[in-house]
């Protein structure tokens, strides 16, 4: 069966998950949408002329929104990168300009008769993913924001340095929202199938340190270059392959939970149905009150943008 996959906005991270898309293989039809005719068909072309040189063959449609009604995934990377670009290097600052941007977006991808799945990267991705699921129609478990995958892959990435080992001998998660209320919780996190807080007790790592760390790697590689892609992207691809693929993959994603009315970052098993199964952590006093706290945010911010519709 052919699979169909869909790259909203072809700024620096839509055209780094359309290329990882075409480059592996991921997809037999790739449709590109963008509001700079200019630019999305110049990708297109681009990735055309990339094809003579590798295995695989996908077929890409430009701005049609018509050919999303049959699309497996939809991923969201629309944005203004410029807002991210502010002094208290807040997600949000993006949120005026997409609110707007995406429930015209959300409205076209209704009338397409799209039934498939949404795989979420535009930012504030938790407020964005609540606003997509509402505007479409999609049921909860359908609409799936990229969230703290991203923010988790760069807390391993901090461990494994810090301990001079590779990063995917490092599990557990950063939970919450995908911005500055976000948290690594700790009691999740082992190293080597052993606890971190006893590895940290023994050689003395500051895990406040590697929690800040975490959090503000993304702003560091946006000071850097002004923007982020690769490892926004690469989360994303991992997440709808994942979907493609019906893996039943454990991952820390923004899904709607019930109990915070919200969706947020919580680990959950994703397949082809989407949110398959939310799992339930034994998380301490103190990173419940975090992750109360980053709930009650992104829904104030969700408030907000439903008041400026």
């Amino acid at each position: 069966m052919s699979r169909k996959l869909a790259v909203i906005g072809m700024g620096h991270v839509g055209q780094t998950v359309a290329h990882h898309i075409i480059v592996t293989g991921m997809a037999d039809d790739l449709v590109l949408i963008d509001t700079n005719e200019a630019k999305v068909q110049a990708d297109a072309l681009d990735f055309e002329d990339a094809m003579a040189n590798l295995p695989n063959h996908t077929d890409i449609y430009v701005n049609d929104y018509s050919a999303l009604k049959d699309a497996d995934i939809i991923v969201s990377a629309l944005g203004n990168i410029k807002l991210q670009d502010n002094p208290n290097d807040d997600r949000f600052a993006e949120l005026p300009f997409t609110r707007t941007a995406v429930r015209e977006v959300a409205q076209k991808i209704k009338a397409s008769g799209f039934h498939g799945k949404m795989v979420v990267i535009t930012n504030p991705v938790d407020v964005i993913t609540s606003i997509y699921q509402e505007v479409t129609g999609l049921p909860k478990a359908h609409v799936i924001g990229t969230g703290t995958l991203l923010d988790s892959a760069r807390m391993k990435r901090a461990v494994a340095k810090r301990l001079e080992i590779d990063p995917r001998s490092v599990d557990g998660y950063n939970l919450g929202e995908h911005g500055n209320s976000q948290f690594t919780a700790w009691s999740t996190v082992r190293v080597l199938g052993k606890p971190i807080t006893e590895i940290a007790e023994k050689d003395g790592l500051d895990l406040a340190a590697l929690d800040k760390e975490s959090k503000v790697g993304g702003h560091t590689v946006f000071h850097g270059k002004k923007y982020t892609n690769y490892g926004v992207a690469t989360a994303a691809c991992y997440l709808a392959n994942v979907i493609l693929t019906d893996a039943k993959t454990e991952l820390p994603v923004s899904n709607f939970r019930e109990e915070y009315d919200s969706y947020l970052s919580y680990p959950a098993i994703v397949g082809r149905d989407g949110i398959q199964e939310q799992l339930q952590l034994d998380l301490t006093d103190e990173e419940l009150k975090k992750l109360q706290i980053s709930a009650d945010f992104i829904k104030t911010k969700y408030a907000e943008s439903l008041a400026n519709k």
